[in-house]
């Protein structure tokens, strides 16, 4: 395959970049990223020099420019990950979140469209998205691939919006598609906005830790090397025209996990005095903020014989030691935002 990554120089996309680079079944592996704040170059040094890999500096708004990469590079499979994706970003500010989240996934869907004309069958694009477009669950159940998208926000609202057009080009088009929705990722490489960054970062520069209402709000985590390993089961095996929701089985409230991040950096960093739980602060809640997100993935698991490798408890030390050790990077991302 000449697969297409869009977004690879992101936190989702570089971890996926690394992750198959070497398979066999990859001919070629072409980066479409256009750089942004969350964008980093630094992040794919391991890969850039690699005999298969390609970068092109694009803008999924930039029709033109997407359809000269899909053309020239003769792309057969493409993992479309490349959105706007920060929650309270798209609250301030929605307009690059319908033109990139919408209208590029337009773009990118007729790019493929045109290009692989009824040459369909060997063809694939497979669509990343995430649960935040179901909505808000109460205390119990979980989202499964039938679920009705309920979005809350801007941002979960344009995702919502890119699934349903490509489900409309699989439908109308017979365009050879997949869907996943997956629950909130970890991991190296997650730029310094998300949750579980904020907080490590925090807690060294003994700063403030921001809490929304009482920090009872539940996610499902899920390690980001174990979505990569899902993304590429459903890119090779899944069903066309199949929804994936992909899940950690693994919920948490948000003041859990920040409490679990404190006392792990205090365990790793002792000079830093301890006790990081005295900068835990509650803020005014986010508008919109969702109570309680969890997926039921027992149909990748069942049809795919995808599970989660990492144990939460591991992989968020693994992630933590990360950060510590990387604060080069962390330095060099901030200041570049």
């Amino acid at each position: 395959m000449n697969l297409l990554i869009t977004g690879g120089a992101g936190f989702i996309g570089s971890n996926l970049i690394q992750h198959m680079i070497d398979f066999p079944e990859v001919e070629k592996l072409v980066n479409l990223d256009t750089l942004t704040y969350a964008g980093h170059l630094a992040n794919l040094a391991s890969v850039s020099r690699h005999p298969k890999y390609v970068f092109e500096k694009v803008d999924l708004r930039d029709k033109s420019g997407v359809v000269r990469v899909v053309e020239q590079h003769g792309i057969t499979h493409v993992m479309h990950l490349a959105a706007e994706s920060h929650v309270d970003r798209s609250i301030t500010g929605p307009g690059d979140f319908i033109s990139t989240n919408i209208v590029g996934t337009f773009n990118l869907l007729e790019a493929c469209r045109a290009f692989w004309g009824s040459d369909l069958n060997s063809k694939r694009f497979h669509h990343v998205s995430t649960d935040e477009v179901y909505g808000s669950l109460g205390a119990t159940g979980l989202f499964t691939e039938t679920t009705p998208c309920a979005p809350n926000s801007p941002y979960s609202a344009s995702k919502a919006s890119s699934d349903m057009l490509v489900r409309a080009y699989h439908h109308t088009y017979g365009l050879n598609t997949v869907i996943t929705n997956c629950s909130n990722n970890y991991g190296p490489f997650q730029f310094p906005e998300k949750l579980i960054p904020v907080v490590i970062q925090s807690v060294l520069a003994r700063k403030s830790i921001p809490v929304y209402g009482d920090g009872m709000n539940v996610r499902d985590w899920l390690y980001v090397r174990d979505h990569a390993a899902a993304l590429w089961l459903v890119l090779t095996k899944g069903t066309t025209g199949e929804t994936y929701n992909i899940g950690g089985h693994n919920e948490w409230a948000n003041i859990h996990i920040v409490q679990l991040i404190c006392d792990t950096v205090d365990e790793f960093a002792p000079q830093l005095g301890g006790d990081s739980r005295k900068l835990i602060t509650y803020v005014k809640d986010r508008l919109g903020h969702d109570r309680r997100y969890a997926i039921d993935a027992s149909k990748i698991q069942r049809e795919l014989g995808w599970t989660p490798a990492h144990k939460f408890e591991d992989g968020i030390r693994e992630t933590i030691r990360w950060y510590l050790d990387h604060q080069a990077w962390v330095k060099a991302v901030l200041k570049k935002a």
